[in-house]
């Protein structure tokens, strides 16, 4: 299947500020940091505590968001469940 949301990225490259904010105002940790295509918001992975980037996805409806870890460069679109090409 082939995503039909990429119309909806306006960022590609993320701010200099690599912190899940959220995280950061509650006194959590993060294990790895995604960032909205669409606005730019930072947030944590579904292998963080809180999930952030996906709360982030269901509260705005923000499809796309891209791996800001180091070495990383991958894609991923929510709602089509599919890596992208980058």
């Amino acid at each position: 299947m082939a995503c039909t949301h990429t119309e909806s990225i306006e960022f590609k490259a993320p701010f200099t500020d690599l912190v899940c904010k959220q995280c950061l105002d509650r006194g959590d940790k993060w294990v790895h940091l995604r960032m909205c295509m669409s606005c730019g918001n930072i947030g944590c992975c579904d292998s963080s505590k809180n999930k952030h980037a996906r709360k982030h996805y269901l509260r705005h409806e923000h499809p796309i968001i891209r791996s800001v870890e180091p070495g990383e460069e991958w894609v991923y679109c929510f709602i089509d469940d599919e890596i992208l090409p980058s």
